[in-house]
């Protein structure tokens, strides 16, 4: 377990920790001379079967990025007041940042009580929790680690302490320093935010690549586990020649989605805000700047809470209810906490009544099961996209999914609403498209899929569209889909000129036939012809490629799965080699070609022809 220290600079925080647990967090030369912490500095406790960490925090203010990436997933905090000096400007603004991050207990420690009388530590108690109401439930402990006086109390009330820490989730660490040591490799330190991790484990670094853990220091002690709420320095499988890891990097269990650049907020403001502000933003290890959009008014009040947008310059790796900083454009002071509410935040209609509602909906939601009821609300989502938004298992994931009454197939989920809504799509668009071209028999899947659903998942309406063929809510004639109650089909006269028409067909083996020759050859006037076979093709049994020349629909799918095989290979296709192929003429392997060209099959490139969309001949 972590506890964060802040405070005024020398207000005693380093020499407070040095007394309970006898080490000195001062690890720079710098801070040394200087006096003050610059980096952090840490120094651990055992008790028991646990250790206690303790992070000390810069609080000079030319420090506070540092100071801020110390309270990356961090419960517990003492802040460091000094009896004989008082409440000091980084006092107040440590304070501030505390409370903004919502910091489970603060506990409040007055140091060098031996340089004060009873009297002024009085007042200066009364003063902090005057001016600050929220440290009315907090814990004061009077301490000076010159004479010793009152460390004991505190030491035990901090052992005490449960861990808060979210064990149960997936590995989520945060990197603050990386460097190479000598006959061992490269070694990262951080703060685990959530799981844990064993040697030998695999994981993810944020950009992607794999690692191999091969040691593990917990709390500053050797450990074949590092577990959530724990310092951890970890001895990874990366050569720092080949890989670039940077302090803000994370290391995870899962491999990470795409850091996002866009995030919605819950906010509080700390100073008045107004809209497309610069800010500076903070999140664990990671610093970078961006601008405030404010959601829910123009403008905000201090102390007024509300929905808000930043975009970022620099993407970061967020996850539902992660805390964030925001200072002032110019890093001078802190403007504002917040906590994140969506990620990959949309760029249009982001203030529709709808919209804010929805947002409403899951700042006020206790639970992953009830965001995740919200988060499938008419739409289709990832499975890993809200597997890392909320930091769940796969198992953790899909027992939500069963208990929730949510649905998934291959790597999406959904509810029966969306599943309704969408087959409603599919219906109307059938029947709008049979009211419009009654002579039409139907639509191939991949046109459908265009008319009823172009901004869903392709493949997942593919499966809706499967299942309703299964559950004869829809129907397919010759690859053609319908509504089960729309027929059109040729007459006796007309069924027994089709075998006739046919048997051409099959005579010439692939060719394309004109309405004139098929006219001459069975004796059939020339409109009479034309009528009847474009009839056949609304029927699905031919298609014209020109205007007047037919093929066989099942001939056109033959030859798209022949040209389909040869991009495979090759990447293109050229007319002469589709002639070759099939063993025509230049002219009707031109007309073909052509074809597929029009109907988006095939897109022309200089003399190839390359695959524009394989799906359209598929049935």
């Amino acid at each position: 377990m972590i506890i964060v220290t802040s405070g005024h600079v020398d207000h005693g925080k380093t020499a407070l920790i040095q007394a309970l647990t006898g080490t000195n967090t001062a690890h720079l030369p710098e801070e040394k001379k200087r006096g003050m912490t610059i980096d952090l500095g840490y120094a651990y406790l055992p008790v028991g079967d646990k250790v206690l960490g303790f992070i000390d925090v810069p609080g000079h203010e030319k420090f506070l990025a540092n100071m801020l990436a110390g309270l990356g997933g961090i419960r517990y905090a003492m802040l460091i007041v000094a009896a004989d000096e008082g409440i000091k400007p980084q006092t107040q603004e440590h304070l501030t940042i505390l409370r903004l991050l919502q910091i489970e207990q603060i506990i409040v420690v007055i140091t060098k009580a031996d340089r004060a009388g009873s009297t002024q530590i009085d007042t200066l108690e009364h003063q902090l929790q005057q001016y600050y109401p929220f440290l009315d439930s907090a814990k004061f402990f009077i301490t000076s680690a010159q004479t010793g006086q009152g460390i004991e109390p505190l030491r035990d009330y901090l052992c005490q302490l449960p861990n808060l820490a979210q064990r149960n989730k997936p590995f989520r660490y945060a990197i603050d320093r990386v460097f190479t040591v000598k006959g061992a490799g490269t070694v990262v330190t951080g703060t685990a935010f959530s799981g844990e991790v064993n040697i030998d484990d695999e994981l993810y670094l944020s950009t992607g690549e794999k690692v191999r853990v091969k040691n593990i220091h917990a709390q500053n002690v050797a450990s074949k586990q590092g577990l959530a709420g724990q310092r951890l320095a970890l001895n990874i499988s990366a050569d720092l020649n080949r890989t670039q890891i940077e302090r803000g990097d994370w290391l995870l269990t899962e491999e990470p989605l795409v850091a996002t650049d866009r995030v919605t907020l819950w906010l509080e403001a700390e100073s008045h805000l107004n809209e497309n502000q610069p800010v500076h933003i903070y999140h664990a290890a990671s610093r970078t700047v961006g601008k405030l959009n404010l959601l829910t008014g123009k403008s905000f009040q201090p102390y007024e809470q509300g929905l808000a947008e930043l975009i970022l310059d620099k993407p970061l790796f967020l996850a539902y209810g992660d805390k964030l900083i925001l200072r002032s454009g110019d890093a001078k002071s802190v403007i504002a906490g917040a906590k994140v509410v969506e990620i990959y935040s949309p760029k249009r209609h982001k203030r529709s009544e709808e919209r804010l509602n929805f947002l409403k909906k899951l700042v006020q939601a206790d639970t992953a099961e009830q965001r995740i009821q919200l988060y499938l609300q008419q739409r289709a989502i990832p499975i890993k996209q809200i597997a890392w938004t909320e930091q769940l298992n796969s198992t953790q994931l899909a027992d939500i999914l069963r208990q929730n009454g949510d649905l998934h197939y291959q790597d999406w989920c959904f509810n029966e609403e969306f599943v309704g809504q969408q087959k409603m799509k599919i219906l109307t668009a059938l029947s709008n498209y049979h009211a419009q071209h009654g002579d039409q028999l139907g639509l191939s899947k991949a046109r459908l899929y265009r008319i009823a659903a172009i901004n869903q998942p392709e493949k997942l309406i593919y499966h809706f569209i499967d299942q309703m063929l299964l559950q004869k809510e829809l129907e397919q004639t010759r690859g053609w889909i319908h509504t089960p109650d729309h027929k059109i089909q040729f007459s006796n006269e007309e069924a027994e000129l089709w075998q006739q028409t046919e048997q051409q067909f099959i005579q010439y083996q692939g060719q394309a036939l004109w309405v004139r020759e098929l006219g001459n050859t069975l004796a059939v006037e020339e409109s009479i012809m034309r009528n009847f076979l474009y009839k056949a093709g609304k029927l699905g049994y031919l298609t014209p490629i020109v205007k007047d020349r037919f093929m066989l629909t099942e001939t056109i799918y033959q030859y798209a799965k022949l040209i389909k095989k040869i991009i495979a290979k090759q990447g293109s296709i050229s007319v002469n080699q589709l002639r070759d192929e099939l063993n025509f003429g230049r002219k009707v392997t031109v007309q073909l070609i052509e074809y597929y060209d029009r109907c988006g099959f095939l897109r022309r490139k200089g003399n190839q022809h390359i695959l524009r969309d394989g799906d359209v001949f598929d049935l």
